[in-house]
């Protein structure tokens, strides 16, 4: 799966930076738009935030190019095939993991009703 290799923090910058692109491939954006639409609690910062991206972009999900628009720093973000199946593959993990969670409990309750069944021949 691509997104079990991510960590939390990974997870919501490629979140962000797909809420920005929409159905584009391409989005341009700010450091400041970015650190805007992420988490406050997380306490991102510009270097984070490009470490994080530098990161991303050596894992195949887009490839950054740092301009300057106007004086301000701008991204100009390039979704490649992992970012832009990135939300196919989240979903898909989590349907796995529901199916094992699922398949945990059916366990269970057969194991129950096989040990009461057994509990009262025996008895």
């Amino acid at each position: 799966m691509i997104s079990d290799k991510l960590n939390r923090n990974e997870k919501e910058v490629i979140e962000c930076v797909l809420g920005f692109a929409g159905k584009k491939e391409r989005v341009l954006v700010s450091p400041e738009e970015l650190l805007a639409a992420l988490p406050p609690k997380r306490k991102y910062d510009a270097e984070k935030l490009d470490g994080l991206l530098k990161g991303l972009e050596m894992d195949g999900y887009f490839e950054v190019v740092r301009t300057e628009r106007k004086g301000e720093k701008m991204y100009v973000i390039h979704l490649l095939s992992e970012g832009l199946n990135y939300e196919r593959a989240d979903k898909q993990l989590k349907r796995k993991v529901w199916f094992k969670v699922g398949l945990a409990v059916l366990g269970a309750v057969v194991t129950f009703v096989v040990g009461m069944v057994l509990k009262a021949i025996f008895s």
